[in-house]
């Protein structure tokens, strides 16, 4: 059984189920009928074939409409799966360095932050440290300053270099440069 808890975007009272007395009435034309009783303007919507919909609850008094409401349904729905087809969902990747990683290998590891950033996704870039190289932050700062060169005006820095137990990350977003970014 399905639980709803005090959901915002819940259905409008229709028909019936508005029980004040008085209420503003819109018909389908959108035209203003002015205040009148509910039971007066569920007479003119059932005459009609259409529903009386609660549209404004919260006004002085409530307005209410006189439409179609599987139709507004049918509408709605196919707006939000349009609307959800058309956002880009931006993922976070993560690329993985070594604070002794050569210039070459930095290199390819810069080429697939560029494809991830061209893409449209957030990078989180991680030195791992081990053994005796936590003694040595300095060298991992090196090696992220190093990327961002070969990253300069393509990725904005969205998170500073900092070290968190064995790691130092940095987030990275889409710069001015790119397509899917927005600086």
């Amino acid at each position: 059984m399905k639980i709803r808890r005090n959901n915002i975007a819940k259905d409008p009272r229709l028909n019936e189920q508005i029980r004040i007395r008085e209420i503003r009435l819109i018909d389908e034309t959108g035209e203003q009928l002015g205040i009148m009783p509910t039971a007066e303007a569920l007479e003119m919507a059932q005459s009609s074939g259409l529903d009386l919909v609660e549209v404004a609850p919260t006004a002085k008094p409530p307005v209410c409409r006189i439409l179609d409401y599987g139709r507004l349904k049918y509408q709605q729905t196919k707006k939000d799966r349009e609307a959800r087809r058309n956002q880009k969902v931006v993922l976070l990747k993560e690329v993985r360095i070594r604070p002794k990683t050569g210039d070459h290998d930095l290199e390819i590891k810069s080429r697939k932050v560029k494809k991830f950033l061209s893409d449209g996704d957030k990078v989180k870039v991680t030195v791992r440290f081990r053994g005796r190289e936590m003694a040595h932050p300095q060298m991992g700062r090196q090696v992220l300053e190093q990327l961002l060169q070969h990253l300069a005006g393509i990725a904005n820095i969205e998170r500073m270099p900092d070290i968190e137990g064995r790691a130092m990350t940095m987030i990275l977003a889409p710069g001015k440069g790119m397509a899917g970014g927005s600086a």
